[in-house]
């Protein structure tokens, strides 16, 4: 892994995003939406996903210019269409508007469909808290999940985030329905490590630690067994419901061509019912019972440490940025 100051990186993205046709604001908050999390450790969803997006963007599958657009609302519960813009600013915008009606009437939710892939989920839950509220979010995906006792994928790995405001290191839980997420499969696979526990199943239907045989099977193993095939049934469920929006059975089983996703983002004003400070005593208490790390505190460590020593990028999707930025 080469190490990149952040800055550069930052630079660099957003430099690449402007040859493709984003402009101004939209360059600069896409380039450090995927800058930050990698910054933060999550490495298989930032600058490691660039090329597919890139990829994507030239296929036409993504709409560079596409901005999400208001179809209906009732009181602080809207829809909306994400045109099949870029995913993780259709994102950023949807958590941003259910914040704003979070302030109205303390509490927002928005239903977005036809978007593309968010890249991390948790950006939402930081931009939730960071800015004091409590969020909630999630997004259906292509099936890539059998349900429990079936060896078809038909579910998708629908992550989903919980966020507490916590200042400074807030409570950001962000999950897939697996036990270990595609992306996490990709990581141990690369650097030649088995899981630390059974993660899935192999082609022949035998419980393993190999990510390679789990990838190559579509097997991964759901959180809680049958609990988590469940809950990625449900939230599949409301959040094509809410937003009018395909379902995972109805998105193409292609990482290439996975638009169309649905995705829901509730904000909470935790102040509406009494001061932030209780608010914060609460987490803090919370938290301290637990006697270990809490969900976030990885990311908070690692994003000091690269912002120090720089941010670990592959070199081969370094020079691809490069190429593209010019």
């Amino acid at each position: 892994m080469l190490r990149i100051p952040y800055q550069e990186l930052h630079q660099r993205l957003a430099a690449a995003l402007r040859s493709l046709g984003f402009t101004g604001d939209r360059a600069l908050l896409c380039a450090r939406l995927f800058a930050e999390t990698t910054l933060d450790g999550v490495y298989t969803h930032g600058v490691s996903r660039f090329p597919r997006f890139v990829r994507m963007i030239r296929a036409g599958r993504i709409d560079v210019h596409a901005v999400p657009e208001l179809l209906r609302g009732h009181g602080a519960l809207e829809r909306w269409d994400g045109r099949c813009g870029p995913g993780n600013l259709n994102a950023w915008c949807c958590m941003d508007r259910a914040l704003a009606l979070a302030r109205r009437d303390g509490v927002g939710a928005v239903a977005l469909a036809n978007t593309t892939h968010w890249m991390r989920g948790g950006t939402y839950g930081w931009q939730a808290a960071g800015a004091g509220f409590i969020g909630i979010c999630w997004t259906n995906t292509l099936p890539n999940l059998p349900p429990w006792g079936s060896d078809q994928p038909r579910l998708g790995n629908n992550p989903l985030v919980l966020a507490v405001p916590r200042p400074p290191a807030h409570v950001v839980l962000d999950m897939a329905m697996s036990q270990f997420s595609y992306g996490a499969l990709a990581g141990y696979r690369e650097r030649g490590e088995t899981l630390p526990v059974d993660g899935g199943f192999d082609a022949t239907g035998r419980m393993t630690r190999d990510p390679a045989a789990i990838e190559a099977s579509q097997r991964p193993l759901p959180v809680g067994y049958w609990k988590g095939s469940g809950l990625a049934l449900v939230l599949d469920l409301i959040a094509a419901t809410l937003s009018g929006g395909l379902a995972t059975h109805q998105i193409p089983n292609d990482p290439e061509r996975e638009t169309g996703i649905s995705q829901v983002f509730l904000a909470f004003d935790p102040t509406t019912l009494g001061p932030a400070e209780a608010a914060s005593q609460i987490a803090d208490a919370i938290v301290a019972s637990a006697g270990s790390r809490y969900p976030g505190e990885r990311a908070v460590q690692l994003r000091a440490e690269n912002l120090a020593l720089g941010v670990p990028v592959d070199p081969a999707v370094w020079r691809e940025v490069q190429e593209i930025s010019g």
